[in-house]
Parts: structure tokens; sequence; C-alpha cells
């Protein structure tokens, strides 16, 4: 279990020199109790308080990296078992499997929609992580050769190389090794083998068992042979299964209780049965890396969507800069719309304003996300706010009228922000999807 700041202040020197950066010994214990220092920032701790200090204070799942260059991914590094406890951190890569059986045009076809497939979604560009090659063919010949192709397209992305005979491994590796890439899977017959490949090349492994306690015995076969950045694959038959095991293998992480258990989990979504399926699964139940057969338009969104909102902060909302943006291209009489910067207000806002053809401008302020009925009652948006934002944006430049459409739910303040800015205040509709006809009916050069 996971030491409190008292229990890990007893360990500590009690110098309070201040080396750490930190002004008390006390303030370094509170650091170290919620994982936001390092025990060797400390100079005088002796080797076995770093010991029991570095197992107790360091994330529970290790943080494994793949691939290499700007389209690597991490993993891991996750501290709780249900996001609204605090948040998840790192999202699963989601990795598109070819076979070496296919032919080179269609596993670069693969490749470059991983490369270049982008869906946006409320201001973030969503992508797929890698790709994953597997030897279905059996031969280590034809495995090098397609992973060849891959590289061949000069994508750089994360690879997972999926065989079961580590000569094969051996013969990819020639072509991607340098890349980083995730090897599929140690088993108890050649873990051996496998744990000298991820050595000489620097790669993370996955291990491969049916049950935690096979995961842990192999976790330890693998340490022992000096490999660190492990993947655990519960190898299930179906969801049922890979729902349990993933359940077990987290709380026993986050617990401490098996800390061998401490990895990213590995989900091979086809194997299931149920690709779809298993996608959506692994992504609210703990997969770091899920391998899939290439989706679908309609199931590339939905799993892009679900991985954006799992792994978004529960206590912060996605947030746009606060700014003067512009819709079209507004001249000096242009409209000028305030609202907040909750992202989701924003964006539906926009949609309605692009689709009125009616060049203006958005002068969003800073309500650290809330939306704007919600920024009204907690006093985040104020006249005040507003007075600023003009200024700071500089609104008064960009147009030579001086009248301001604020949102129908901040009503309440439309006569406090007349007084503080001298702006003329409009009231908008609630619904944003009536600002079209309250702007052709209301608004006046």
């Amino acid at each position: 279990m996971a030491l409190k700041a008292l229990d890990i202040y007893k360990l500590l020197p009690k110098k309070n020199c201040k080396e750490c950066g930190d002004p008390t010994c006390l303030t370094f214990a509170m650091k170290l109790a919620g994982g936001k220092a390092d025990v060797e920032l400390c100079p005088y701790l002796s080797d076995e308080a770093k010991s029991v200090l570095g197992a107790s204070t360091r994330p529970p799942i290790r943080l494994i990296r793949v691939g290499m260059g700007e389209r690597f991914f991490k993993v891991g590094e996750e501290t709780v078992l249900y996001r609204h406890e605090k948040t998840f951190y790192h999202p699963p890569g989601i990795v598109f499997r070819v076979s070496d059986t296919q032919a080179p045009a269609e596993i670069a076809a693969v490749t470059r929609r991983v490369r270049d497939e982008t869906f946006t979604r409320v201001g973030t560009d969503l992508r797929f992580s890698g790709i994953a090659i597997e030897n279905t063919s059996g031969s280590a010949k034809t495995f090098a050769k397609a992973v060849a192709t891959v590289e061949q397209e000069q994508a750089h992305l994360p690879p997972v190389l999926i065989a079961k005979d580590p000569a094969a491994h051996a013969a990819a590796l020639v072509h991607c090794g340098s890349y980083r890439p995730l090897l599929h899977a140690a088993t108890g017959e050649n873990f051996k083998e496998m744990c000298a490949l991820a050595k000489k090349y620097g790669c993370p492994l996955v291990i491969r068992a049916a049950t935690p306690d096979g995961l842990a015995r192999m976790v330890k076969d693998c340490t022992a042979e000096g490999v660190q950045d492990l993947v655990l694959d519960p190898a299930p038959e179906n969801l049922g299964a890979f729902l349990t095991r993933s359940t077990q293998i987290r709380q026993l992480a986050i617990t401490r209780l098996v800390p061998e258990l401490g990895y990213p989990v590995y989900l091979d979504a086809t194997a299931t049965g149920q690709q779809d399926a298993a996608v959506a699964l692994g992504i609210v139940k703990y997969a770091s890396v899920i391998v899939t057969d290439p989706l679908s338009p309609g199931a590339t969104k939905a799993s892009l969507t679900l991985r954006q909102n799992i792994y978004t902060d529960p206590q912060k909302p996605i947030q746009m800069n606060p700014g003067l943006y512009r819709v079209g291209t507004p001249d000096k009489d242009a409209p000028v719309l305030m609202t907040v910067n909750f992202s989701l207000t924003f964006f539906t806002l926009q949609g309605y304003l692009e689709s009125t053809r009616i060049p203006c401008f958005m002068l969003i302020v800073d309500t650290e996300g809330l939306s704007v009925l919600t920024a009204v009652a907690a006093g985040k948006l104020s006249e005040m706010l507003v007075r600023d934002s003009i200024k700071k944006f500089g609104v008064e430049d960009e147009v030579t009228h001086r009248k301001l459409i604020i949102p129908g739910y901040a009503s309440p303040l439309s006569g406090r922000i007349e007084d503080a800015t001298g702006w003329k205040v409009l009231v908008g509709p609630r619904d944003a999807a009536e600002i079209g006809e309250f702007l052709h009916e209301e608004w006046k050069k």
C-alpha cells in the first residue's frame, strides 16, 4: 500500500536543508505522497530508505513508451481504478493490424491510413497510434518483408511486432529495431530468447499468460533477465474474460497487493470475436495497447471519441484558449458575440454562426472551462472579466461600434457589463440554434 505523508516523513533525514527544492522535509514528504516528487531529490536518504520510498511513492503502474519520433505514445503510470477518483492519464494506443500474408499494396494502404487519417473533435486532432504486423505466414523472411513495406512508407509509426517465433522477431527487428517496437509475446517457452531481443534493441516486451498468477511469474522471470519495460497480455478468450482479468490486474496493481502486475495491459480486439465491442471495452476497462483490424468509418469516430472522453480529466473540462476569434471575414461593422471558453459551448456556437454566413467576432473569456450558466452561478463570469477581456484582446481596435452580444443565460449581468465596459449589451438567445434568427432580426449596423 502507498505510504501516507507522515509515514514518509519518518523515513526522511529531517534536516530541512532545502536542497530538494522544498522548504521543509514535511513539504517534501507531502509531495512524495502525492507522486509529485522523486526520492532522488533528497541527497541524505539512505539506500534502505530510498528502496522503501521508491517502491511506495512511484506510480503503481509502470510508464511504458512505444515507438520513437513524433508519433510515439506512452501508456501506464495510472494511479486510480475509477477516473472520477482523479483522472486517467495516458490514452491507450489503438493500433491497426496487418498480416504478412497481405499484398504489399494492402499493407501500404493501411499504413498510410494510420499515418494520415485525422478526426478533429472539439479542437483536438484524434488519430490512431501505430501499426501491428503479424507473422501469420510462419516465415521469418516474409515477416521481415512486410515490416520493411511498412517502413518504406516513411510513416515512423510505433510498430507492434506479433510473432510466435523469436527468429521471426529477429529478422523483423533488422528493419525497425531503432523505432522501439513493442514485441509480442514472451511466453513460458520462449521468454529467454524474447528477453534477449528486447534487451538488444531496447524494446518493450509483451508477456502472455491467462491468469494473474501466471503473469506475475512471467514478470519475475523477465525482470530477472534484465527487461523492465513490460506489457501484460491476459490472453482473454472472450470479452467477459478480458473484463474479469483486466479488472483484477488493475485492482492488484493499484493497491500494490501484487506489485508484479504493475504494468500496462494489452488487448487483441479481434481475438474476442467482437472487435468493435472489444475496442470500446478496452478503452474503458484498462487496456493500454489495443490491436485491431482496420475499423470502419463509424467505428473509427466512435472509438476515437470514446477514448478522448474517457481520458479527459472529469474535474477539468476541455477548454478553448481565451481570445478573439473570427467567423468568416468580419469587417469593422461586424457583430461581436461574447461567450465562455467551455469547448462544447465554443464549437456549438461557432457551428451555428458559420451556418448563418454572417461574418462576426467571437470574444471568448476565461471561465476555467465552465459553461455559461455554471460560470454565472459560480461567479466565474463577471462584468470585470468581460471588461478586461475586451481590452486584453483588442476588441475596440477591430470594430467601430460598441455593441456586445452576450448569451441569454448571462442576462443577469447585462446592466453591470454595460456599466463596466461602456458598451451597449444585447442579450442573445439561450439556445445557440436561434442565433441566426437573432442576428437577422436584432443586429443593427
